[in-house]
């Protein structure tokens, strides 16, 4: 997802991984090509491609996910099968996820191997935290993010991730009830700073009014000043894939020497664009982000 918004936006986006040599497989692949995403580090083998079923929710009824990942490629991973000196010549950004680490050993062994190699070449590193607790226990989350973050330069993630993955609480807020409390949030931003050295951590806020309608902002912090970014109405149709919308948008907003500020008023509105698109992937395109940045929600027609 982030990869393809970041080849949506104009830059050069590779994503690296693993699927298995058929035609499942070569159809991901071709999936991301479609977008331009560079697929030539993406290792082939293993027994199947993992896959998940979602149940849309609406109005009090939750969506509900179900995992199919058991003996998926990317779990039975091996670091030895990614050349690293290849795959991050001429990289400026690494960005990796906390779903990887939860499917296997293996894979958290390489993702671990991949902050590593992009961290002694000089590359920026970034995480979302994004816990998946059908994918791993909160123990093994914590023992395994904890030893990750000390590579990670842009943490992501929202209150129940820094919660159960790192161990950091916002107080007054309750997501159950779509509470948001911004002063336990900057509690927590310092106390992962304090931590881990972070140069930016970001989150975003959803104020859950019901499953069809959410508020939406962000609040980053970059060790000095913190910012909340405006906040969006949203009538969802599918929120799938906000959080790697904001992610993107963010870091296509450091990347392109945006103020930190600036950064996060495009990665949360490019986030609240995707959640009016169906899919995983944001189809938003950079004016369009950019629009609505600059103040234009009116959703007329544009002819």
């Amino acid at each position: 997802n982030v990869a393809a918004a970041l080849c949506n936006y104009g830059l050069n986006g590779t994503f690296v991984s693993k699927v298995p040599n058929n035609p499942l497989g070569q159809s991901a692949i071709n999936h991301l090509r479609r977008y331009g995403v560079d697929t030539q580090f993406v290792a082939r083998g293993g027994k199947r491609l993992g896959i998940y079923f979602l149940e849309t929710g609406a109005s009090m009824r939750a969506s509900q996910v179900v995992y199919d990942r058991a003996d998926a490629s990317i779990s039975e991973v091996e670091i030895s099968e990614f050349d690293f000196d290849k795959i991050f010549e001429g990289a400026d950004w690494f960005h990796t996820t906390g779903i990887t680490p939860a499917l296997s050993d293996k894979a958290a062994a390489l993702t671990e191997a991949a902050l590593k190699a992009a961290k002694a070449r000089g590359i920026t590193t970034s995480i979302d935290l994004n816990y998946r607790k059908k994918l791993w226990s909160k123990e093994k989350a914590r023992e395994v993010m904890t030893r990750l973050c000390q590579y990670v330069d842009v943490c992501i993630g929202n209150e129940e991730d820094a919660d159960t993955t790192l161990g950091f609480t916002s107080k007054g807020t309750d997501v159950t009830k779509g509470e948001l409390n911004l002063d336990g949030y900057k509690d927590v931003f310092q106390q992962m700073k304090a931590k881990f050295g972070f140069k930016y951590i970001a989150s975003t806020l959803r104020e859950s009014h019901s499953a069809s309608d959410n508020g939406w902002s962000a609040l980053v912090y970059d060790g000095t000043e913190f910012y909340h970014t405006k906040s969006y109405e949203v009538r969802i149709v599918d929120r799938v894939g906000s959080g790697d919308s904001f992610a993107s948008g963010f870091i296509y907003g450091l990347v392109t020497d945006m103020k930190m500020s600036d950064a996060a008023e495009f990665g949360v509105a490019a986030s609240a664009i995707k959640h009016t698109i169906p899919g995983d992937l944001n189809h938003a395109t950079l004016s369009e982000v950019k629009d609505l940045v600059g103040g234009d929600g009116s959703g007329r027609v544009q002819r």
